[in-house]
């Protein structure tokens, strides 16, 4: 089958599932994966006859995109900030809101860095993720914070695998701790900057999820009772106050309906400085304070 042949029966296919768009996403994307194709390459080399074994790979991820399964699974690889991430069902797919919270944290790392010393010797800044998941937050501040000192927790030993060989991949070192922080009194040591996106998404909000989320990114990592949604943001607030160095930050990435009450934790907590940051699409995502 040629490559131009391929792509209308892949469409045809997918038609009763996805709008258009999503489907050249996937096409292209398959191709990059499966053939190194660029994406000009489909015009270019719309003649291209598709070996028999490339094309079972080809009907097979067509098989599983038809159940709904996220094209990042299919390929068991993502890109986040401009960097190579394997992904699997014991982690969450990166999202792009989380690359704004990276971005964020390393503009008020370089400030925080500059303000406290500019000699040569200064002593390197220490952070820490709760709810780690594939180690996208960690791996991508250690890349562009290369001094840092950069921890990671998890309570999910299959997710830590699996950020463990991102960090690999990515060519940096980043401690790995399995920790269930909801059962935690203590962190290893103190830190400049505490970060998390922990489960923000209320059981009643599951009606809002797209089914290739809901039936296959893992729910441990997502979603928090409807009676306590702020559950892991309470503790963590808690252990950011026995473990932020003087001056330090804490970021979080929060659900979009509850800024408010976050905002209003972290005050009664004795938190200052609180900033409640909107996200590329207008939502309450992410918050910034202080001690």
């Amino acid at each position: 089958m040629t490559l131009k042949d391929f792509k209308s029966n892949f469409s045809e296919q997918l038609s009763s599932t996805y709008p258009q768009t999503e489907i050249d996403s996937f096409f292209f994307l398959l191709i990059e994966e499966y053939l190194d194709f660029q994406r000009i390459d489909s015009v270019l080399k719309a003649d291209f006859i598709i070996s028999s074994e490339v094309l079972t790979d080809f009907n097979a991820a067509i098989e599983r995109l038809k159940n709904e399964e996220p094209i990042q699974y299919i390929l068991g690889n993502t890109e986040f900030y401009g960097l190579p991430f394997l992904v699997n069902k014991n982690t969450l797919i990166p999202r792009p809101e989380t690359e704004e919270l990276v971005e964020w944290i390393i503009d008020e790392a370089t400030k925080l860095k500059s303000d406290v010393t500019s000699s040569a010797d200064e002593k390197s800044s220490s952070i820490l993720d709760i709810g780690t998941g594939t180690g996208c937050i960690p791996i991508s501040l250690k890349k562009n914070l290369p001094n840092a000192t950069v921890s990671a927790i998890d309570v999910s030993k299959e997710a830590l695998k699996t950020a463990k060989e991102n960090a690999k991949l990515n060519s940096v070192n980043i401690n790995f701790m399995e920790i269930d922080i909801l059962k935690t009194d203590d962190l290893p040591n103190n830190y400049d900057i505490i970060v998390s996106n922990p489960p923000y998404v209320r059981e009643l909000e599951k009606v809002e999820i797209k089914n290739n989320v809901l039936e296959n990114e893992p729910h441990l990592a997502l979603f928090v009772d409807d009676n306590n949604p702020l559950i892991f943001y309470d503790k963590i607030a808690d252990l950011a106050k026995l473990h932020l160095s003087k001056n330090g930050l804490l970021f979080f990435e929060i659900n979009q309906y509850l800024g408010k009450e976050t905002v209003d934790m972290l005050a009664k907590k004795g938190f200052k400085n609180i900033e409640l940051k909107k996200d590329f699409s207008g939502n309450n995502r992410m918050i910034k304070a202080t001690l």
